[in-house]
């Protein structure tokens, strides 16, 4: 299993998986050390190897998703306290020299900030580093993918919730689904492979397009990833909208026979195939 490192837009805030460092237990450490290889590893104070690091460029995106954020955003922290592009460059490069290996650009919206090209062009030379991935919504993504990609972005995940245009609008509270689609296929012919998409599955909302997203896969070099809808109320968990992964293979099942695809030691994900198909879901 690969862990996680999380580097947030304000520069004192560092997190391991997705807990903030308030809420990091009070035994948990993290410290580089040598390596019978001689090559420098990050651990914590649990004995975990830390190769993973995801870094929030921006904390504003320009989708108003239901789930995620009010229609009328948030208070963003000002831009004079984020870190800026040279600080993110540095603190990356020190962390592969300390032994990651994968990096993931985040946010927000990462496409919407200022100097990524500039980013990824820094990054994705450094010889230890395997693979520099992003997660976008899509809607900026076939205008900047060209200069991305000969940046040296490798690795692009898309977050796409449903493939009904009402729908997407009364998700996202914005209208641009032909845009996202219009960048899967910008990726496809620009030879990514596979093109990922991360949906959230919410119950009475988007689990009847299961089969719809699975139905993607027959032609095209798409990995599908399902994930569970985290339903969280004014901090009480909720869990009326909540689609467990074993119902949503299920209902898929019902239609499309799943056949498991195996996977390397460091994945966390379980994904499948569809006989005849090109892609596969997870």
């Amino acid at each position: 299993m690969m862990y996680e490192l999380e580097l947030l837009p304000e520069a004192e805030r560092l997190d391991s998986r997705t807990a903030s460092a308030s809420q990091t237990p009070k035994d948990f450490s993290l410290t580089y050390s040598p390596a019978k290889s001689r090559a420098h590893v990050l651990s914590d104070s649990f004995g975990r190897v830390h190769k993973y690091l995801r870094i929030s460029l921006v904390e504003h995106c320009n989708l108003r998703c239901s789930y995620c954020m009010p229609e009328g955003g948030l208070d963003w922290t000002p831009t004079d306290q984020l870190l800026t592009v040279d600080e993110i460059i540095r603190l990356a490069r020190l962390f592969v020299a300390q032994g990651v290996t994968k990096i993931r650009l985040t946010g927000g919206e990462p496409l919407l900030r200022p100097g990524i090209e500039k980013i990824v062009e820094a990054l994705s030379p450094l010889p230890s580093l395997k693979t520099l991935a992003i997660t976008t919504n899509g809607l900026l993504l076939k205008r900047k993918l060209p200069k991305l990609q000969a940046a040296g972005l490798n690795l692009i995940n898309l977050s796409l919730d449903t493939l009904q245009p009402d729908r997407f609008e009364a998700i996202t509270r914005r209208d641009g689904l032909g845009l996202v689609l219009e960048a899967i296929d910008e990726m496809l012919m620009s030879g990514y492979d596979p093109v990922k998409i991360n949906c959230v599955v919410m119950r009475d909302v988007n689990e009847d397009e299961l089969v719809d997203f699975v139905g993607l896969t027959r032609d095209k070099s798409i990995e599908v990833r399902f994930i569970e809808f985290m339903p969280f109320d004014d901090n009480r968990w909720s869990g009326e909208k909540l689609v467990p992964y074993e119902e949503m293979l299920r209902v898929i099942r019902q239609v499309y026979p799943l056949e498991p695809i195996a996977r390397g030691p460091e994945s966390t994900a379980k994904l499948y195939g569809v006989p005849g198909f090109r892609g596969r879901v997870g």
